[in-house]
Parts: structure tokens; sequence; C-alpha cells
């Protein structure tokens, strides 16, 4: 019987097959190229791309791709043979180191914010060799970065990999002044686990709404939701298994870590969370996570909905990307030591991440936001829209001791001091885990648990990278060449906390109090898409992003173009997506209902029968029908008014203030006409169809 062992990976051109099939030599080079970052000459690549060629066709591919990750947040490709023609006409089978390096694929109908006309279609895609190339659906897939005739970065990687590289840069740094001189590169690492919905796919094909915006529009609450609990962790129905199986399979082919899976807290609600793995790595598998997610599905008779709200009134859908950072010789810099030396080092990286979400706290919640998750944010399941940051109580004591310069525990006589004294052994997990904070330490990372369950994690971890090395490349200029390294350690570590510690807390997220308490704090409140994107171009945050070098003034204003135009196209198809379905489907449902009733009122009339149910119900249904037709009339006045708005940031309010407020108000109405029509008249699969019709 085949283990997981015996096929793991068997679909990636990884470091064991490059060292099986390629000369001594190059496959030193490649080495070198992965992790130091050197450029491959082009005789190196033409070697690794002949035997990347031969191994693929082995494993029954024809073509391949460059497989990139434009600003749509999702994965693209174009497909290339390997076929090339002979001098005596003959078919032969190539893939030269050019072809490997390089690609142009058409760049005119991806997002490009104002980098580029339209009519300037050429662009670029460049092999990322930290990454491996994968096969898939029978293509060999090249992971690359994708970017415009001129240079500009086109796509999400680009940006990810220049971020790492910013805090490697800076980390490297800080770890000189600890006598780390052996330590050659740091990595952030990322495990991004994954919530998604699984539904009927015969029942997903009779809801306009799920196929054109992917969650429901319209939708009255079943008797049952997730009120008994009794999902979350609960026995996996047997259909579900047989998915999450294949699923498991195929990505543990793809070299995909997939660990852990269990039924989350809303019925129908799933999880998979692989193990962590550097960062740009993870981004990419996370990618090919939601892909085969969906795919898979289908071969199940099933829809994998990774929208971050579906369903009104039960839990939405987020990704939690729990954040590291280490060095090539092993050590984890989140986790605390074991000698003061070493605790002295864990708290001055642990103070680096507080400055940097303190700092940035903007950037953050505008690196999550989209019009699918402004419906999850502040919910029952979900962080709110204020960014704070959870240590735990007993590291909150010892950074209120440090910075107090107060005893710290009961049995403590002398004052903590920073590289002298060896700081209490932290498990993993010193405290209960809080489940409403944005940005948790959970022993040796930060959970950080905004994100949305469809978005890419490189736009969050480009901000998380690019701030940290911001905070470190700060403490750098502080601390080298002082006298007494120690002390000023010391100085600076206690100065952090005093300047930052307004951005941690331990209490419940969820509490009306603590909003009003962060807002005292200065903590800022950005509860929507449309309110948070204009901080991404305040003079602050541009600065952090060109002076690492990981976007130029240009691309910056690129990606708040397109997430403001973003959100208005969403919300457009939404409002449209729901006057469809009022105009055309529900209101001539429940009219034809209605007329029934209404028959039916009239013969028992002539038997004597006044006052009946017919009677009663057609009364409500008549003045709710009048009222949701007043409020499709009112959705379709707003939309003429937005088609004419060309600034974007000012498109995007309306859409926010005018056209999603109409259509919370038709929804209401439609709703309640929904608990009024008999199932067998109304026109869509209620909530119950869809949440408990997989078994």
């Amino acid at each position: 019987m085949q283990t997981v062992s015996d096929f793991f990976a068997e679909n990636v051109f990884d470091e064991s097959v490059m060292k099986a099939r390629l000369p001594r030599e190059t496959y030193k080079k490649v080495q070198e190229s992965l992790n130091y970052g050197k450029r491959l000459d082009i005789a190196v690549a033409n070697v690794v791309a002949n035997a990347m060629k031969d191994w693929a066709i082995e494993k029954g591919a024809t073509h391949y791709t460059h497989w990139f990750q434009p600003m749509t947040g999702i994965t693209a490709e174009k497909h290339d043979s390997f076929i090339h023609t002979s001098s005596d006409g003959k078919v032969i089978m190539e893939f030269s180191g050019k072809e490997l390096i390089q690609g142009e694929p058409d760049a005119s109908s991806f997002p490009s914010g104002g980098l580029r006309a339209t009519f300037e279609a050429r662009g670029y895609t460049a092999w990322d060799p930290t990454s491996f190339a994968f096969i898939k659906d029978g293509v060999l897939c090249i992971p690359t970065a994708f970017c415009s005739y001129g240079g500009e970065a086109l796509d999400k990687k680009t940006p990810l990999l220049r971020s790492m590289e910013a805090i490697n840069r800076q980390a490297l740094r800080v770890l000189k002044l600890f006598g780390h001189d052996n330590v050659t590169s740091v990595k952030t690492t990322v495990g991004p686990e994954q919530e998604y919905f699984l539904v009927d796919a015969d029942m997903y094909a009779k809801r306009k709404d799920l196929i054109y915006t992917g969650r429901t529009l319209f939708g009255a609450k079943p008797p049952k939701g997730q009120e008994l609990e009794d999902h979350y962790f609960g026995v996996i129905k047997p259909r579900v298994q047989a998915f999450m199986k294949e699923l498991n399979e195929e990505l543990w082919k793809l070299g995909v870590l997939a660990k852990t899976e269990h039924n989350e807290v809303a019925p129908a609600q799933h999880e998979l969370a692989p193990i962590f793995a550097t960062t740009n790595i993870a981004t990419d598998h996370n990618q090919l996570t939601m892909e085969l997610m969906q795919k898979i599905a289908k071969r199940h008779n099933m829809v994998c909905l990774l929208h971050e709200k579906p369903f009104a009134g039960v839990n939405g859908s987020g990704k939690h990307n729990n954040w590291s950072i280490s060095t090539d010789t092993g050590i984890n810099l989140l986790e605390p030591g074991d000698t003061p030396y070493e605790n002295a080092q864990f708290l001055l990286f642990l103070c680096a991440v507080i400055k940097a979400v303190d700092d940035y706290q903007e950037l953050l919640r505008i690196s999550v936001a989209s019009a699918g998750n402004d419906h999850r944010l502040g919910a029952n399941e979900a962080p709110p829209a204020v960014v704070s940051m959870f240590i735990g109580s007993e590291l909150a004591d010892i950074l209120h001791a440090i910075e107090t310069d107060t005893p710290y525990g009961a049995k403590e006589k002398e004052i903590l001091k920073v590289g002298v004294h060896v700081l209490p052994k932290f498990p993993k997990d010193t405290t209960d885990r809080n489940r409403t904070s944005p940005f948790a330490f959970t022993g040796n990372k930060f959970e950080f648990r905004m994100l949305g369950s469809s978005a890419s994690i490189s736009d969050a971890n480009v901000v998380l990278n690019t701030a940290v090395a911001e905070e470190l490349r700060q403490f750098a200029d502080e601390l080298e060449g002082v006298t007494d390294f120690p002390a000023a350690l010391h100085a600076l570590i206690k100065k952090t906390i005093a300047e930052h510690k307004r951005i941690i807390f331990n209490g419940n997220g969820y509490d009306d109090a603590w909003i009003a308490e962060a807002e005292k704090r200065g903590l800022a409140n950005l509860k929507t898409t449309p309110e948070c994107l204009p901080y991404m171009l305040h003079e602050k945050n541009v600065s952090l992003f060109t002076e690492h070098k990981v976007y130029t003034e240009s691309e910056i204003k690129s990606r708040f173009e397109i997430a403001a135009e973003n959100y208005c196209k969403v919300i457009s198809i939404e409002a449209k997506t729901m006057i469809d379905m009022a105009r055309h489907d529900i209101l001539p449902a429940v009219s034809k209902y209605q007329h029934e009733l209404a028959d039916t009122a009239a013969a028992k009339k002539q038997f004597g029968a006044d006052d009946t149910y017919e009677v009663d119900l057609v009364k409500q249904i008549s003045k709710q029908a009048a009222l949701a037709y007043k409020e499709l009339k009112a959705l379709e006045d707003t939309l003429p008014a937005a088609r004419e708005i060309t600034d974007t940031e000012k498109c995007a309010k309306y859409y926010r203030e005018s056209v999603f407020n109409a259509m919370n108000a038709l929804r209401i109405s439609v709703d309640e006409l929904e608990t009024l029509t008999a199932a067998d008249y109304w026109p869509y699969p209620s909530y119950a169809d869809l949440l408990f019709s997989v078994r």
C-alpha cells in the first residue's frame, strides 16, 4: 500500500529532484540562487530547463506555463507546449533557459491601476527560483513574478519578495549586534489557516447571487443555525470527508504541507491548516490550496465558497495568518530563550513587532480590506476593525515591569534588567487564546486574524515584513556603535514599551467598552474599505514602502486605484444581481402566491368564512411586497449617479453610503417576504437547503 511519504511532492521539481538530475556544479549554482538570491546565468539556466523539461515529460506534461499572481488576487497562466520543429520537419520537445527565466504574456487585461495604458500590452514574467516548479493538470507550472515593460510590479509576488529582502537586510544588522556572525539570512514564515464553506452543487446552481457574487444577497434565517455549536469539531460527514481526503492527497503531491482539517463553527463550514513554510512559498501554496478546493469540490458535486460572508447571520470565513521570523541557523526570533542574552534578543524583536503594529495599524487594516471582508470584521467570529495586539497576561506583566522599573512577580526582589535576568520560561501557550484579537502572540509566532478567506496572503505579509523591517532599521541605527550595549538595549526596549503599549489589549475585542477605550488611546477604527483605503497614500506609509524599495510611489498609487475600483465593481455587481433577482424572480413568485391565496379566500367566503388564514396572510404579503418594491426602485435609482463619478475614492464612498445601504434595506424587506411565502413558490433554495444539504 502506498503511503503519503511515497508520493509526497511527487509533482514538484524540488531540491531532491534537482540533486538527482543536475550536474553537481549546476546544482551548487541553483542552491546559491535559492539561499542567497544570486542570479543564474543563461548557461546554468539552460541545463536546469532541460532537466526540468525531461522530468515534466516523464510525468506526462506536454506544456509549460509561467504561473503568476496578478493583482486580481488569483493566479494566472498561459500554456505553451514543449513542441519545436527540427530542420527535417519532425517535432522535437525543447525548453530553453531563456523560456524558463522569462515569459511575455499579454498584460493588457490585468489590473494595473494606471501603471500602463491598455494599448501597452507587453508584460514580463520572471522565474522565482525560490519557489519550486510543479506539475498541475499535466502542465509544468513555473512560479514567476510579473512586471510591466517599464519594470513596475504588476503582481503580488514581486512586492512580497522585496519585503522579504527588506526584513532580511535589517534583521541581519540587529543580529550582528548580538554576535550572530554565522547567520547569513533571515526569513519570515507563515502558516495560513484556510476557512471555507461546502454547499451542494445542485442547490448552488439555483442561486443567482452565489453564482454572480459568491454570497447570498437574500436569505431568511433557518430555524437552526449555529446556536447549538454542534458543528464545530463535530464528526465530519462522509461526503465532506471524501472531499478532504482527495484534497489532501492532491496537495501533498504538490508539496503543500496540509496538516489539520476540521468542521468550523457554522453549518457547512470547514477549515484546513498547513505546516509553516517560508512566506513566498506559503503564499504560492495557499493560492494552490484555494484553487484545488474549488476544483475538487466540483468532483464531489459540491461548490467551495471562499467568500468572507456567504451567509448572513452565521460565521463568515477568515484566513489566520500565523507569522514568525527565523534565521537560517534555526533560531526562531520570536521564541523566548534560556539565557539573559537570548531573552534580550527576543524582547527586542518582540518590541519591533509591537512598534510596527502600532505605527502602521492603518496599513495592516488596509491589507485585509475588501467588500467581502467588511461583512465579517467585527462580527461574532472575527476580530473588530480596530487593530490591537494580544500578548497574554504574563508577558504583559514582564513588559510592564521593564517599563516601570518595578520587580516582576511576588518572589522577585530585583528589578528586571534586559540582558541580565533570565525571564520565566514561557510555555507555548502562556494564556488562553484570544479569538477576539486581530493580532495575537501565541508562543513563538503572531496570529494575524483579520484576513478574509478569499484574500491572497501576500498583501498582509508585505505590510508585516516591511513595517517590522523599518522598526529593526531604527533599532539598528540606534544601537550600532554604542559603548554600553546592554544599557542602551534596556533603555530602547523600555522606551518602546512606553511609547507603543497603547496597541496592547488582552481583553474582549467585541466589548463596546473596548471600542470606546481604543478611540481614547488614539487607535484607528476603520470599519469599511472606503474609510481605510485613503491611508495608503499618506506620506508616512508611502515613505515606508519607497525607502525599503518594496513599492515605488506609482506602484502604491496603482494599488490604491485597483482596490477602490474593485470595491465599486463588487458592490455594483451585487446591486444589479439583487435587482435582477427581486424584479424577475422574487416579486413575480410572491404575486403568484398572493393570487392563489386570494382565490382560496374568495372560495371560502362563499361558504361564510370571512376571517381566514388566507385573508390575513394576503394582507401581510401585500404590505411587505409593496415595501420591497419601493426599496427595489430606491436601489435602482442609486446606480445611475454612481456611474457618473470618475474619482475612484469618491465612487467607493458613494457605493458604501448610498448603494450598499439601499441594498440592505431591500434585503430586509425581501427576507421578510420569504418567511411569509410558501416554500413551493419561493424561487430559490433556502438557507436551510444550502447549509444542511451536504451529508
